[in-house]
């Protein structure tokens, strides 16, 4: 059986994307599953609460840190399988399973590429950019069940995912992934059917051909995490895109073009969904409610690239950052009635 190693007063700001925040009181990786289950039972046993840390791109950290044991995940297993199966530890980064996936030509998660962060968030997020959900190839998801502490296995269906939605995050207490099986297909044809993307390669585009261009893509955004972008300490998409029905997307077109900021209703980006709703652009939202790239308020502020982003320049609280958001969530809801939800999770 795997020692556990509880530390005290750790700091997480080094270990997510944003670098904010304080200490966990206690915390231990965990590279084995019976480490998590030794993990949960001494949290128990020491009437502490827990949270899991993967790879803390999409995560707030308080000022104050966490009162009780993070457990960061390190469980970095990945393989494959043949017939297009593939099963990834969840403390393997996400991109490990993207080169894995185009470099043996297994169609499927070309276009979720450049996305930091570990595989264990992909479901619970049901991550998803550039015409791709990762719940499109999850057949199924390994967990530890915090209640029993028995490890579980949930198919697809068990997931209940829906648009950045998924069981797991609707119940957070409750499961730790440890484990996710995908079905990709060998040989398959890559997926290009995003308006942005299908503008910048050709129907029949390669694998790899697809990966590269996605990844330009997001560079240009500052969606691609590198060391030398001011824009880079962030936790990617700050909102999610909001889902209205589609009484309520029309008002919103019509609003803009009686406010002149479109001629016509159509040139307001929405997309309509399966479920007969309207998936609204919260990032046009933001910079036509009047928050515009590169909007500063001290040492956050918004992305010169890309205004879904929210940025940490350094030298900032999450205090600050918070109070940012629900600045341009409040601009928002007062310009067009339309609430926007943070997507990042907060560590509480």
């Amino acid at each position: 059986m795997t020692a556990l190693d509880i530390q005290r007063d750790i700091p997480l700001a080094p270990l997510t994307t944003l670098e904010l925040g304080g200490p966990a009181r206690f915390f231990t990786r965990v590279t084995k599953e019976d480490a998590l289950v030794q993990a949960l039972r001494w949290a128990r046993e020491e009437g502490v609460s827990v949270a899991v840390l993967g790879g803390g791109s999409n995560t707030i950290v308080p000022d104050a840190g966490y009162p009780g044991l993070v457990i960061h995940m390190g469980i970095d297993a990945l393989e494959l399988e043949g017939e297009g199966v593939v099963r990834v530890g969840a403390g393997v980064p996400w991109e490990r399973v993207v080169d894995a996936a185009v470099v043996a030509d297994w169609a499927g998660v070309e276009c979720l590429t450049g996305i930091p962060g570990s595989t264990g968030a992909t479901p619970i997020q049901n991550v998803g950019a550039y015409g791709q959900e990762v719940s499109e190839v999850i057949e199924s998801v390994r967990v530890v069940d915090r209640k029993s502490l028995e490890a579980l296995e949930l198919t697809k269906d068990q997931c209940d995912f829906e648009y950045r939605d998924s069981l797991f995050k609707r119940t957070p207490k409750r499961y730790i992934v440890t484990q996710v099986r995908f079905a990709l297909r060998p040989g398959g044809a890559a997926t290009i059917r995003y308006a942005e993307l299908m503008r910048h390669v050709d129907k029949g585009a390669s694998l790899a051909l697809v990966r590269g261009a996605v990844l330009e893509l997001r560079r240009r955004k500052s969606m691609v995490i590198e060391p030398e972008d001011a824009n880079r300490r962030s936790a990617g998409s700050f909102f999610l895109n909001p889902i209205v029905p589609a009484v309520e997307a029309e008002r919103v077109a019509a609003q803009a073009v009686r406010d002149a900021l479109v001629k016509r209703p159509e040139d307001v980006p929405r997309y309509p969904t399966d479920s007969g709703t309207v998936k609204l652009a919260a990032g046009w939202l933001i910079e036509n409610s009047g928050v515009a790239k590169g909007t500063t308020r001290g040492p956050v502020g918004v992305s010169s690239r890309h205004a879904l982003a929210l940025v940490h320049h350094g030298g900032g609280t999450t205090s600050e950052l918070l109070a940012f958001a629900d600045e341009v969530r409040d601009r928002v809801r007062d310009r067009f009635g339309v609430e926007l939800e943070r997507e990042p999770r907060l560590l509480a």
